[in-house]
């Protein structure tokens, strides 16, 4: 006898946010002024080695990214989870703008100084890495575009140029080890690492 599946009932939504589960980044970009800007992102996707990221226009990071085409984009694991929302609240674009005044925003221009984060120097591009993430990309960027139906994001593609990544995490040179590495997700406005290893895929090499 078959036994079939009772089908889950569903209805139509309008959430405020649609972070249904992404890797949080921490993006360097360059300041005018030589420093470096630090932004939370949650938005990111990578295909071969274009890294294509979401950025809210009005900020400080699209802006740094339009005059100086180069970033880091560091990758945080659960443990950074605290330093990450301590980041959250600040903005390095001064004034603040109005839209990020209403929700609570404020400027910092040192926002590290706040997050207990360390700058390290990068090989290639001038803005520095973060010590503490476990990968650390240095990127340039190749295209920023603005979609027409949503108006108030960038997407930037960026190419990848340099992967770093902390030596306990490798495995055979020039793999991440998957059961030592776990990114920090960010789940509708809340913070979660991976759970237990279910499986490799057919195309996995360790």
């Amino acid at each position: 006898m078959k036994i079939m599946k009772q089908i889950p009932n569903t209805k139509i939504i309008n959430p405020k946010i649609l972070y249904y589960g992404f890797p949080v980044i921490l993006l360097s970009t360059l300041n005018e002024d030589g420093t470096v800007n630090i932004s939370p992102l949650s938005s990111s996707w990578v295909l071969g080695d274009c890294i294509v990221l979401g950025i809210g226009l009005g900020g400080k990071a699209i802006e740094n990214l339009e005059r100086h085409p180069e970033c880091v984009i560091n990758i945080p694991d659960p443990s950074l989870w605290e330093n990450v929302e301590q980041l959250a609240p600040y903005t390095g674009k001064n004034p603040v703008p109005e839209f990020k005044k209403r929700i609570g925003f404020t400027f910092r221009k040192e926002k590290l100084d706040s997050s207990g984060l360390t700058p390290i120097g990068s090989t290639t591009v001038i803005p520095t890495r973060i010590m503490e993430c476990p990968i650390q990309i240095e990127a340039q960027v190749k295209h920023i575009r603005i979609p027409d139906y949503s108006p108030n994001f960038a997407i930037v593609e960026t190419q990848t140029i340099h992967v770093h990544a902390h030596e306990d995490i490798i495995i055979e040179e020039n793999h991440i080890d998957p059961n030592k590495w776990s990114p920090l997700i960010y789940n509708f406005r809340h913070y979660f690492g991976l759970g237990s290893n279910l499986g490799n895929n057919f195309r996995s090499e360790i």
